[in-house]
């Protein structure tokens, strides 16, 4: 199957306030991983197509909801929930999709992670801290975490860059 999801980015405004501006670099970067990924069959969101990385772009897709969730959910908001996909035996499990793993599931748990992260950070301010801690005790401002999502975001952007040229030459923002 070919994913037919047509991802929407909009550039992030350039006089915006601080919190509009950290929202919508953090919302560019989420899409700019859809767009990535759209169009491709499972088979090819599954190719490690950069060796010797095994990296994929469905396990790039998978890593970021287990991302989104930590951060949002577990250290902002203070929830408990289970990873998605890699467990103490397979602690890199986001990034190892199985034959049998679907982009559509992918997806879905993606956009999922991002709702609930959205709903996590609506109606705070960005120096309002999170329930969670670091291992030293030290709580997190949102400002922190919305930062560091960018950062993660325009890491494996990166990375998709190179692995969707090496599955089907796409290049390209």
């Amino acid at each position: 199957m070919t994913t037919t999801e047509t991802p929407e980015r909009q550039e992030p405004a350039l006089d915006a306030d601080e919190l509009s501006m950290l929202v919508g670099w953090l919302e560019y970067h989420r899409e700019t991983l859809a767009l990535k990924c759209a169009g491709l069959t499972d088979e090819q969101l599954r190719t490690a197509s950069m060796p010797p990385s095994g990296l994929t772009l469905m396990g790039l897709m998978r890593h970021m909801s287990e991302v989104e969730q930590h951060w949002f959910s577990n250290v902002f908001g203070g929830e408990q929930g289970a990873p998605h996909y890699y467990t103490d035996e397979d602690p890199d499990g986001d990034f190892h999709p199985g034959p049998e793993d679907t982009f559509e599931e992918a997806l879905a748990t993606w956009r999922g992670e991002i709702a609930k992260a959205r709903a996590h950070a609506e109606g705070h301010t960005l120096d309002d801290l999170s329930a969670g801690t670091s291992r030293g005790g030290q709580h997190f401002n949102l400002r922190w975490v919305y930062t560091h999502m960018i950062e993660e975001y325009a890491r494996h952007n990166g990375h998709a860059d190179l692995l969707r040229e090496g599955v089907d030459g796409t290049t390209g923002d």
